[in-house]
């Protein structure tokens, strides 16, 4: 196959993964809300971001919630209370952060049909050493639903509100891991120890501090190409990707690899300068950390195979979230 034929059939897979689409329904939010809300002190919060960064003294509270897939829910209670505080975390970590305590909502059928996901979030809560202090509970139920909310505090943010054209954007991920059998899920969290887990998540809030990165995400459903897409659409610009760069794990092809959720998975947009200092203190903890691409001037997110490009979006004729750009005098 042609790299023109295959990156097209990628490029019309991803546009209908549901993990890009559900992005849109983002729009709900950014309807109502607007760019920014102001703090009790009339301090401004971006929206858009993986948290809500509070300004806070001389750093910032960092306030994020997730729900889990009801399907999710309902066929694998134990992994969806085990994400639920994991996403979290990691989104905490995104943005140079280091994670205090999280909260859930748990609506179940029965006080027995609860059991495997207070499991799972226990045992997430230990391995990331970050408490459960209280919550909602219902056992009376006529469905099975679950959400974590989060709370943290960064001194330095990374956030995705300040790529620059030019800069060259990294992916970062742990590919010591395996596939759920079920969902798009790369599971390179339950079965690693706490000392790697919270070792290889420090990274984030050191390059932080350090001032070698300030801008980047979590790679969430959305695979690495919707985890572009957001953080374009956030610091409006555009972006060209190698798709090619982007390598799968053995035994894992490229497309469910691009559609995947990683556990441990960043997309970080550097200055060229600072890619020498920050690759190595990824590679040492046995991490990837390559360029798949740089940030463009213009609105076009481009996708490469090859000899092959397309444009996969133009955020002048289509939004994802909503949450476009940065706010005049913010």
């Amino acid at each position: 196959m042609s790299d023109e034929l295959q990156l097209l059939e990628l490029a019309a897979e991803l546009r209908r993964s549901l993990g890009i689409l559900h992005k849109r329904d983002i729009q709900t939010a950014a309807a109502q809300l607007g760019k920014h809300v102001h703090s009790t002190h009339q301090e401004p919060i971006l929206l858009g971001d993986d948290c809500a960064a509070i300004p806070d003294g001389e750093g910032y509270l960092l306030l994020a919630a997730e729900g889990m897939l009801p399907t999710l829910v309902e066929t694998d209670p134990w992994f969806a209370g085990w994400c639920a505080v994991m996403v979290n975390v990691s989104d905490i970590y995104a943005m140079g952060g280091h994670p205090i305590a999280v909260v859930d909502t748990i609506w179940s059928q029965s006080p027995k049909a609860v059991d495997p996901l207070w499991q799972g979030m226990v045992a997430a809560s230990q391995a990331f050493n970050v408490p459960i202090v209280g919550g909602h509970t219902s056992c009376h139920s006529p469905y099975a639903a679950l959400s974590v909310a989060i709370l943290g505090r960064a001194q330095r943010l990374i956030t995705s509100f300040s790529a620059q054209p030019g800069d060259v954007l990294l992916h970062v991920v742990d590919r010591q891991g395996k596939m759920h059998p079920r969902y798009p899920f790369w599971n390179a969290a339950t079965q690693a120890s706490r000392d790697r887990l919270q070792a290889n998540l420090n990274l984030l809030p050191t390059l932080a501090e350090s001032g070698l990165c300030d801008t980047g995400k979590d790679i969430s459903m959305g695979g690495i190409v919707g985890t572009t897409l957001m953080l374009l659409e956030t610091s409006n610009c555009g972006a060209v990707v190698d798709l090619g760069a982007i390598a799968p794990p053995p035994q894992v092809d490229l497309l469910p690899w691009l559609l995947s959720f990683p556990s441990y998975g960043y997309l970080l947009s550097v200055r060229p300068k600072a890619v020498e200092q920050i690759q190595p203190q990824f590679h040492d903890r046995g991490l990837v950390c390559e360029p798949v691409g740089r940030i463009t001037e213009g609105q076009t997110l481009t996708l490469k195979l090859g000899e092959a490009s397309l444009c996969f979006w133009d955020f002048a004729t289509a939004a994802l979230t909503g949450f476009s750009g940065q706010v005049d005098g913010v």
